[in-house]
């Protein structure tokens, strides 16, 4: 056995057995030891930025770690915008960097980089492999420090000849990998006294939280006290839906967040992180808190969550009953097609069991109000801000949920779209149930939107920078190009008509709404 072998069968022991990957020359000894391993499930990528945000969409939908498989520093540079994402939505991924043999690395090769340094900035756990005798126990050391609670990227560095070399064999799992256990009791009487305190109160909530239990939990807090119930703007991944307690999120442009927060005399925050706004605009606060509100914080993102939020309930005297969302669906729109009719023939139709991946950006603004009472389902967020996530996400996930009778629903901006559009081979290539929805209003709407709220002046040359006709992009050629059937709706009933289809088709399809550039 070689080490890549055992690494490979180590990721396997180990519950990782789903590897995305854009390898290259240092890499081919893996990628040989794949048929030596058959219970490796390997999927290809046309580009790294695919192969990263699979495995963060994989991860998400499965609750287990993806690996991804990238070419020394510049491979990992290509994918390293969805590992901020990954890192942002505290994803578990096992990141597998080749490098080249220990001894060529004196050479200076033309792809010699400094992998260490561009990897830390994603990684909250790295390590050079340099030996293919600890080879496995190094790939089990990857995995444990992946899936510390709440999860992130482990980058393990591996040059070519530690996989060549022979290894003695694979490694056994290290533990549960969960981390932090317990619940600060002082912090749990401090939120309690702050909610019966009888001033205004909100509870912002993130991680585990956002899932059916966590919700429950949370929204019956905070209806025995009267508080607010909040969540963080682009959680990872949440469960919405008929039957599920709903959750206002903390909105994205700062002014709103505001208001939201306005008057608040007690903030309790439970796995998320403090309100700030995104970006710093001219006169305008960046830390979103109202001025002399106390804000206590019940259990960092690392904690276990939901033992912090029962511990709160016990102590206000929440029993886990709250009120949850009702059933209602829009009817099917007629007429213009624009962003508000596309969202509501997706909350008409949206399937039962659904994974949502949002990377709708200004024209999916109606989105969450329009499916919130559609039929349960999870809604996964651009969790780094990092565009180009929505496509590779919903390919994890349809790897995820392939044979289960679920859809992936793909709400993508198009402007977004062309970063990762090579998303769509992979579906093709793996016959995934994924349906993307294209938001065609030819601009990177969000930029013309940002221009006035940072005091810009734009004049033409500016505004043609944020314009992405002139050609027009023909999606559905594109789509097509990639293996992806696609159609393209200019109607409202058009689009009715062509999400159902799509919806009900086995396999990846694309539906192109062509929309006006403003809401």
């Amino acid at each position: 056995m070689n080490g890549a072998q055992a690494l490979i069968r180590t990721l396997v022991n180990c519950g990782v057995d789903t590897c995305f990957m854009n390898p290259g020359t240092s890499e081919m000894h893996f990628v040989a030891a794949l048929d030596d391993v058959p219970e490796m499930h390997s999927v290809l990528a046309l580009f790294e930025g695919v192969a990263t945000g699979a495995a963060d969409g994989y991860a998400r939908v499965s609750g287990k770690p993806a690996a991804v498989l990238l070419h020394l520093g510049p491979g990992l540079g290509n994918g390293l915008a969805n590992l901020h994402n990954a890192r942002r939505g505290h994803t578990p991924v096992v990141n597998i960097v080749g490098d080249h043999a220990t001894y060529h690395a004196q050479y200076d090769a033309p792809l010699q980089s400094d992998i260490a340094s561009i990897a830390s900035a994603v990684s909250g756990w790295m390590h050079s492999a340099t030996d293919a005798t600890e080879v496995a126990g190094d790939a089990a050391a990857a995995i444990h420090a992946s899936m510390q609670r709440p999860g992130q990227v482990a980058t393990l560095i591996l040059p070519a000849d530690v996989c060549w070399n022979d290894a003695p064999g694979p490694a056994e799992q290290i533990g549960t990998g969960r981390g932090p256990e317990g619940v600060d009791a002082a912090a749990v009487a401090a939120a309690a006294d702050a909610l019966r305190s009888g001033e205004p109160a909100a509870i912002l909530i993130g991680g585990a939280l956002m899932r059916t239990d966590g919700l429950r939990w949370s929204a019956s807090v905070a209806e025995t006290t009267g508080a607010k119930l909040l969540s963080e703007t682009f959680p990872a991944i949440m469960d919405r839906g008929a039957g599920i307690a709903p959750v206002e999120r903390l909105a994205y442009l700062a002014e709103f967040a505001q208001m939201q927060l306005d008057g608040l005399r007690h903030l309790i925050v439970v796995g998320a992180a403090h309100p700030v706004s995104f970006f710093a605009y001219p006169g305008k606060a960046s830390d979103l808190v109202p001025e002399g509100c106390n804000v206590v914080s019940l259990a960092a993102e690392d904690a276990d969550l939901l033992a912090a939020m029962a511990a709160l309930a016990e102590a206000v005297g929440a029993d886990g009953t709250c009120t949850v969302q009702g059933s209602f669906r829009p009817e099917r729109p007629t007429g213009a097609l624009t962003a508000q009719t596309v969202c509501e023939a997706l909350g008409a139709l949206l399937p039962e069991g659904a994974v949502v991946a949002d990377e709708g950006n200004t024209a999916g603004l109606f989105a969450p109000g329009a499916t919130a009472g559609a039929p349960a389902h999870e809604w996964m967020c651009l969790t780094g801000g990092s565009i180009g996530y929505g496509m590779p996400v919903a390919t994890g996930a349809g790897i995820a949920v392939k044979g289960t009778g679920r859809r992936v629903v793909n709400l993508q901006a198009d402007g977004s779209a062309l970063y990762t559009l090579q998303s769509l081979w992979t579906q093709a290539r793996e016959e995934l149930d994924v349906t993307t929805i294209i938001l065609n209003n030819s601009s990177y709407a969000v930029l013309n939107m940002e221009l006035a709220r940072v005091g810009a002046e734009p004049g033409p040359k500016a505004l043609e920078m944020l314009d992405i006709s002139r050609p027009d992009l023909d999606f559905v050629a594109l789509s097509k190009g990639m293996g992806v059937p696609a159609t393209r709706a200019t109607t409202a009933e058009e689009f009715v008509a062509q999400l159902e289809a799509a919806l009900s088709t086995p396999g990846p399809n694309l539906v192109e709404a062509v929309i006006p550039s403003t809401l």
